[in-house]
């Protein structure tokens, strides 16, 4: 059995990891640290497992475990290893974006660098919003055909973590909608990043718009761009290039943000309007956007089956 730790156990995406570990059958939870649930049950900080584990998350780390997920807020992460020597076998999963610019460290999307995950000690696992467009975009930028792109995303109130701020509430979220961090969202520059790997010249913008949604969890990202294919190559392009890939879907049919709920897949659709090509994807940000990803991620480092504990059923309604 494959034992992991967790950092930061007491948040959504913690949470979620912890979920999936208890019925991923390679994997013992060695133990869930919290500073401010320390010594408390599990199910304390998350209700819904009651009954699953008599974990009790730790005020103390153990270093007897073969992997490490790092699930703190950003900063934190690279805070702790500067403050906590690791011994070289343990594998580390970050969830947090300290590392996801850092050439040194694997970017942890499957769809990318699934072969060099599979040879890493070091996973620096993505975004949940650059994720959404990754998906959207590798395609287009593995055949050189990306262009000045526009996008526009919604999220859940999940992706803003578990502490409840003046935009998260529920007073404020319920019944309304707003914009933030418009051309120049955090994720942008990792999702650059991504895609120069396939398109080094690519020196358009991408000029994305996230909303903050009245949902719990989910994101649907909406992309458009000036193309000269027609539509069956650029479906046909975009089902070649995901074919290998258990967890992204081309669909021919229109998306929602309910149809990926609860699940770690991305579903992407293909429309063609006037010259310009709009990609639509979905994820659930806590599941592909976080803590799914990351268990994906652990799979491929364990030479494991990549979907192992993670095949999830959503639900329609």
């Amino acid at each position: 059995m494959i034992r992991a730790g967790i950092i930061g156990g007491a948040g959504y995406t913690g949470g979620e990891l912890i979920r999936l570990l208890l019925n991923h059958p390679a994997v013992e939870i060695a133990f869930v640290q919290s500073r401010s649930q320390a010594d408390k049950p599990v199910h304390s900080a998350h209700p819904d497992l009651l009954g699953e584990t008599t974990l009790n998350f730790s005020g103390e780390i153990n270093f007897d475990i073969d992997v490490l997920f790092l699930c703190m807020g950003h900063g934190a992460s690279s805070e702790f290893l500067k403050q906590n020597e690791l011994p070289s076998q343990i594998k580390v999963i970050d969830l947090s974006q300290d590392f996801r610019l850092d050439g040194d460290k694997v970017y942890g999307l499957p769809e990318l660098n699934r072969d060099t995950i599979k040879g890493t000690g070091f996973v620096a696992n993505p975004g949940c919003f650059a994720t959404a467009i990754q998906l959207a975009l590798l395609p287009l930028a593995h055949n050189g055909a990306l262009k000045e792109v526009h996008v526009s995303g919604i999220t859940g109130s999940t992706g803003a973590g578990v502490k409840p701020s003046s935009t998260t509430h529920f007073s404020w979220r319920e019944g309304n909608m707003s914009t933030y961090k418009a051309f120049e969202h955090q994720h942008l520059a990792e999702v650059t990043q991504s895609l120069m790997q396939y398109q080094p010249w690519f020196e358009q913008p991408i000029n994305f718009i996230p909303y903050r949604g009245n949902f719990t969890r989910g994101i649907l990202i909406t992309a458009y761009q000036y193309i000269e294919w027609p539509l069956e190559e650029a479906i046909r392009v975009y089902k070649e290039y995901y074919e290998e890939h258990p967890f992204t879907w081309v669909s021919d049919s229109p998306l929602d943000v309910k149809q990926v709920v609860n699940t770690n897949k991305c579903y992407v659709n293909l429309t063609l309007h006037n010259g310009y090509l709009m990609i639509q994807s979905v994820i659930d940000n806590l599941l592909k956007g976080a803590s799914g990803q990351a268990v994906q991620n652990l799979n491929l480092m364990f030479g494991l089956e990549e979907t192992t504990g993670l095949k999830l059923k959503g639900s329609a309604f």
